[in-house]
């Protein structure tokens, strides 16, 4: 991989000759593990300029038409988080010259604030070409990371690394996208009635987090063009999409025995093997006939945009006889090919090493681009699923990459409830597939199992005869791990926002050295301990799993306005949590000591009783719900996985969703307008 300095140029051609399709990395890290930014995109003409404001990639506009770009989203890393983009850079307009990456932060956020500014790219094969490292970001609130811009009829790349003092609203002007300055008074959340009706709608830099109740600025405070418009119900993207209503119809049915006709029944699935043959079938067949769903998935895989057909049971030489795995897909863009093996598993069973080897192998000799492993299994970053050797010798790479059911469903729980797609014909698809895979019987339900060694670890525990290096602690971290992650998955798709684990760890942290340092403190303490970042939200929702007590902990912590009197903050607080459980713990946070403490119920009638009595200056206030957890490894009703999902459920329902979500703080928004 090449390491490139501030304005360092290089072409593609010589870097990897598989740079059709490219995947650019942007990450960070911050000490506190809240540090954010949100990633965009300009297609610029000839004269560095976009040609309409079409041409600016942001999360209310996150894909091209065309394919070439992609904002894939977030996904964490061992030391932060990391926001992927997808090209397609044989699809981008030839009118095209220039294609700048850049990203943003809000309010008094900027980008000196974060550590291990990067960015990556990658060849289609997934393998890692370029890495540029920024140190002097400064107090900038958005800045430029790099440009892919064409020389001589072939692209090359530069590593910019210029910061924004004005912002997403200065970057954006700079390159001719309009900005809207005509004020507006803030509303209260919902859109006006004729822009309910109104089909496309426009443009808007507003993140997901800051819809409701509160847009946030795209740069510092003094910027001349911004203006207070009304946040919308839900992110907006450039084009009507359809969605599902939440409501359900009311059923014909004469009674409740009656069960709607389904397109992909499930009832006569009776061994794994027509398990995995049907979920296949069914998962390739919806994504050739969803351009949304199927473009989602494999441009995180290097695909092209294209025409897509997927088939299943296919017939491969391979030695003395034939290797069939579960499905192909292929995608044609401009007479080129892009094909991928796919091996599913489902109900839990572990991808086999040989198979997934053959695969490979077999995809090497026929110059296809990847393998795809899917099953119930999460994959961590520096544990791979499954161990593959690659012939160095081989003119041609083959990138594996691996696919979880939760990841499924959840992309899939995005579009139809949240996002929307081209017709309501693929909304129907797309619940049909997601009723499908949360089946009980169709075998595709995410990771399910926190392995052989839970059970020994927690009797360990229990008789303190676990011990620091045992190998069966790293293992029960990394379920663990892999735990904490589908729970993002999936509430992220319930709420339709971005749910990350934190990683509190310092820069460049090892994740095995990581895992293997958890692995000591759940000898010591007996604890599992996880963090996770909900858009929207005030704070960070942990997750303490005490398995010496038997106990499940979720809190945030909340922190203290910066103006007022804290018997009115107490007050405002236990009103905002009302219709909360009477069992809730409310914990003043104090500097330098415990603060006061009590239930929910207690302190309804007395708010002042979580003040302190000595005037000490109140940090935030931390809450708390108690939950005993289950003993068996598995998801069934006594199991441990099912009682952290609950848990997370509970608090999240009845605690985090009744809280502020912005602020005290009133900010305002950029909004470009779609017409020049």
């Amino acid at each position: 991989m090449q390491k490139m300095v501030k304005g360092a140029n290089v072409g593609l051609a010589a870097l990897s000759e598989d740079v059709s399709s490219v995947m650019v990395s942007l990450g960070w890290s911050s000490a506190t593990g809240e540090g954010d930014a949100d990633v965009s995109v300009l297609l610029l003409d000839s004269k560095g300029k976009v040609r309409s404001d079409a041409d600016f990639y942001f999360y209310n506009n996150p894909v091209a038409v065309d394919g070439s770009v992609q904002l894939l989203g977030k996904t964490p890393t061992a030391d932060g988080n990391e926001d992927r983009i997808g090209f397609d850079l044989d699809a981008v307009p030839p009118e095209i010259d220039q294609v700048v990456i850049a990203a943003s932060r809000y309010g008094r956020a900027r980008f000196g604030d974060l550590d291990d500014l990067r960015l990556t790219l990658a060849d289609g094969a997934g393998e890692s070409l370029v890495r540029f490292s920024i140190e002097d970001a400064g107090a900038v609130s958005a800045f430029i990371f790099g440009e892919f811009y064409r020389r001589s009829g072939e692209w090359r790349f530069r590593a910019v690394g210029q910061g924004y003092e004005s912002g997403l609203a200065g970057l954006a002007t700079d390159f001719g996208v309009d900005i809207d300055d005509d004020a507006e008074e803030e509303g209260t959340g919902e859109p006006e009635p004729e822009q309910q009706a109104a089909g496309p709608q426009k443009l808007s830099p507003l993140p997901p987090s800051q819809s409701v109740p509160a847009p946030r600025p795209s740069g510092g405070a003094a910027e001349p063009s911004t203006a207070r418009t009304k946040p919308a119900a839900r992110p907006r993207t450039a084009k009507k999409k359809v969605t599902l209503p939440k409501a359900t119809k009311k059923s014909l049915a004469e009674n409740d025995s009656w069960r709607p006709a389904r397109l992909f029944p499930v009832s006569a699935l009776k061994s794994d093997r027509e398990r995995e043959m049907r979920a296949t079938s069914v998962l390739l067949s919806v994504m050739a006939q969803v351009p949304e769903f199927g473009r989602r998935l494999t441009a995180a895989f290097g695909a092209p945009a294209g025409r897509t057909e997927a088939f299943t049971e296919v017939s491969l030489p391979h030695g003395d006889s034939p290797r069939r795995p579960d499905g192909v897909i292929r995608v044609e863009r401009a007479g080129k090919l892009w094909t991928a093996l796919v091996e599913t598993k489902t109900n839990g069973n572990s991808l086999k090493p040989d198979q997934v080897q053959a695969y490979v192998d077999i995809a090497a000799r026929r110059a296809y681009e990847a393998v795809i492993t899917l099953s119930n299994d999460v994959a961590l970053e520096g544990s791979p699923l499954v161990d593959v050797k690659i012939d160095g010798r081989r003119k041609h790479k083959v990138a594996l990459w691996h696919l979880s059911w939760a990841e499924v469903a959840h992309q899939a729980q995005m579009l139809i409830r949240h996002e929307g797609v081209g017709n309501a014909a693929h909304a129907w698809l797309l619940e049909e597939l997601l009723y499908y895979l949360q089946h009980d019987n169709s075998g595709c339900h995410g990771f399910q199992n926190m392995g052989a060694a839970w059970v020994p670890v927690r009797k360990g525990i229990d008789d303190e005869t676990l011990c620091q290096g045992d190998r069966r602690a790293v293992e029960v971290v990394e379920s663990w791990e892999r735990l904490v992650r589908q729970v993002c998955l999936r509430l992220g798709g319930e709420l339709g926002e971005k749910v990350l684990p934190v990683q509190r760890v310092k820069r460049g942290a090892d994740p095995h050295a990581r895992r293997a340092a958890a692995a000591d403190q759940l000898c010591l303490q007996g604890r599992l301990h996880a963090e996770l970042r909900m858009e929207g939200t005030p704070g960070i929702l942990a997750i303490i799993a005490d398995l010496r007590t038997g106990k499940l902990r979720t809190s945030i912590e909340v922190a203290a306005p910066e103006q007022g009197y804290p018997l009115t903050w107490a007050k405002r607080l236990i009103r905002q949590l009302a219709a909360a459980p009477a069992d809730l713990h409310i914990e003043t946070l104090v500097e330098g000591r415990a603060g006061p403490r009590g239930t929910l119920e207690r302190l309804r009638p007395e708010p002042a009783d979580i003040i302190p009595k000595d005037s000490a200056q109140i940090r935030g206030f931390r809450l708390s719900l108690f939950k005993s957890m289950g003993s068996g490894r598995g998801n069934a009703e006594s199991g441990f996985i099912r009682s952290v999902d609950e848990a997370v459920d509970r608090f999240h329902a009845q605690v985090v969703a009744h809280l502020d979500r912005g602020g005290s703080r009133r900010t305002q928004a950029v909004q470009p307008t779609t017409g020049r």
